[in-house]
């Protein structure tokens, strides 16, 4: 099993390995870690129902069909089969993770460009794009928000209020950069043929599961409730129809892991002088562009989970924050988890990211995105 494992795994388990070095010297009091960890369990319980939905109504082809549709339904024109594009992984993001679209999404969409003939890469970068910029809407979008609730004291309905227009500035600048940059140009393609999902059983029933989530969502049940209640009536449909699927490979391990260590690390190192750096970086006035910009900065430099912990003590307006490190991290390949595994995904299907261009159209993006979603924020 452990050479089995890849760097990123090794990186979050070192990552839980310091945090519980910190707890065992003292350098973290243990009723701290225990109170920093007590606070995280709806979290937890959030992911693994979320990933374990998203999961399994990829496996019930429900990705698969849409994608195939948008296809057929644009009857080969790149501007609409472009803004169906836009629409689908947006939605896709604020109602069920920006991970969701890097990591389900993205096999999805590279394994459609063939079938229609459609170039790979447009589609590619619209789902890595959107799924960093389409995250501010809801606290499930993106899990820089669900960290920041507690500070944030806002519910789901209020915290969309405030950040509608912010997340509608920040798509509409993205769908600027990505049809400048990379969907500009491209010919009619051919639409690929329907067909229907393998299992009719098993695509309504995760149909039904991803509406039941939403609609949870919308009538602000804790998502530590919605997001389980939702994969169970999607687990039992495959308990019924096809258990093979049901392994333990669903719960992600990885990222529970990651988010202990870094409950564990992030205040040990915030007590011992990080706090300070921080308080530094962002001034005294803690202007709202310097904010946003200090939050996408350091997300691209140590990825935004952790520049988000770091900074979340001392930043003065946590929405602001919440602008950079989500908007933001659409430069470096680390900046944000799913852009890391959007990475890993795009290499298992042969289409090559040139580098250069991804760092400079990012870098680009990631300054008008930030400063138009903050110049908009309510």
């Amino acid at each position: 099993m452990l050479s089995r494992l890849g760097v990123l795994d090794w990186i979050r388990i070192g990552l839980l390995a310091l945090g519980l070095a910190f707890v065992a010297t003292g350098l973290l009091p243990l009723e701290r870690a225990v109170e920093e960890l007590d606070g995280i369990w709806p979290l937890m319980i959030f992911l693994v129902g979320v990933i374990v939905l998203a999961e399994l109504t990829k496996e019930a082809q429900v990705f698969d069909v849409i994608a195939a549709r948008m296809a057929v339904a644009a009857r080969g024109s790149n501007v609409a089969l472009f803004l169906l594009c836009v629409v689908f992984a947006s939605l896709v993001t604020i109602f069920l993770n920006l991970d969701t679209t890097a990591v389900l999404l993205t096999p999805v969409m590279l394994a459609l460009a063939p079938r229609a003939g459609i170039a790979a890469l447009p589609l590619a970068m619209s789902t890595i794009w959107l799924a960093n910029t389409a995250s501010l809407l809801l606290p499930v979008s993106n899990l820089t928000n669900l960290l920041g609730m507690g500070k944030i004291n806002l519910s789901t309905r209020d915290f969309a209020g405030h950040m509608w227009v912010a997340q509608l500035a920040a798509i509409a600048v993205t769908m600027v950069f990505l049809w400048v940059f990379y969907w500009r140009g491209h010919q009619r393609y051919t639409p690929p043929r329907l067909e229907p999902a393998a299992d009719g059983v098993l695509f309504w029933s995760a149909s039904a599961a991803c509406a039941l989530f939403i609609c949870a969502l919308l009538l602000e049940v804790p998502v530590s409730v919605a997001a389980p209640v939702a994969a169970a009536v999607v687990v039992v449909a495959f308990f019924v129809r096809d258990r093979e699927k049901l392994t333990w490979s669903l719960v992600p391990w990885q990222l529970l892991i990651f988010v202990t260590g870094l409950f564990l690390v992030v205040p040990t190192l915030s007590a011992h002088g990080l706090s300070a750096v921080m308080s530094w970086l962002l001034g005294e006035a803690q202007d709202p562009y310097r904010t946003a910009f200090v939050g996408a900065g350091l997300a691209n430099a140590i990825n935004n989970l952790p520049a988000y912990k770091a900074l979340e003590s001392v930043v003065a307006d946590p929405l602001v924050l919440l602008i950079g490190v989500n908007v933001g991290p659409v430069v470096t390949p680390w900046a944000s988890l799913a852009t890391l595994l959007w990475f890993e995904s795009c290499a298992r299907h042969g289409v090559k990211v040139p580098m250069v261009r991804f760092l400079l159209t990012g870098a680009g993006l990631a300054v008008a995105a930030i400063v138009a979603a903050v110049a908009t924020l309510r």
